[in-house]
């Protein structure tokens, strides 16, 4: 078995099954309310501003900034050993949840504070997606 075989994989549920749902189509969505209109994730069935069980997916632009992020020496997880040393980052997305996810396409000692990202997918299953984060292209 090769290391990414080995490696730990989501097993959503409930309304995570559809954020991650929506990932495995290499859609990013975040809930929205649909009284205030505040962007929220991770998902949850009212809205922390105004309280409003009303909500809808809406599509994200996959675009933000660096907000935060670590960066491992040491895998904790045999399956992740070849990739060391790497980035985990937390983007801001321009509508405003922030996600965390694996670096790519850029050395973890190049990351800046508010260094402009888009996000990319890992498709696991028909239900399962992951996000990763690159270097934006625009």
């Amino acid at each position: 078995m090769s290391p990414n075989e080995s490696r730990i994989v989501p097993n959503p549920t409930g309304l995570n099954a559809q954020f991650y749902e929506y990932c495995a189509h290499q859609e990013l969505r975040f809930q929205r309310c649909g009284e205030c209109g505040a962007w929220r994730h991770p998902p949850r069935y009212r809205c922390a501003h105004c309280g409003s069980p009303e909500w809808s997916w809406e599509r994200s632009s996959g675009r933000g900034h660096v907000f935060s992020w670590t960066i491992t020496h040491q895998a904790l997880d045999p399956a992740y050993a070849d990739e060391l040393p790497y980035a985990v980052v937390v983007v801001e997305f321009e509508e405003g949840p922030r996600l965390v996810g694996n670096l790519r396409g850029l050395a973890p000692a190049e990351l800046a504070l508010d260094l402009a990202m888009e996000v990319e997918f890992e498709v696991l299953s028909p239900t399962v997606g992951l996000t990763h984060f690159r270097p934006s292209s625009v």
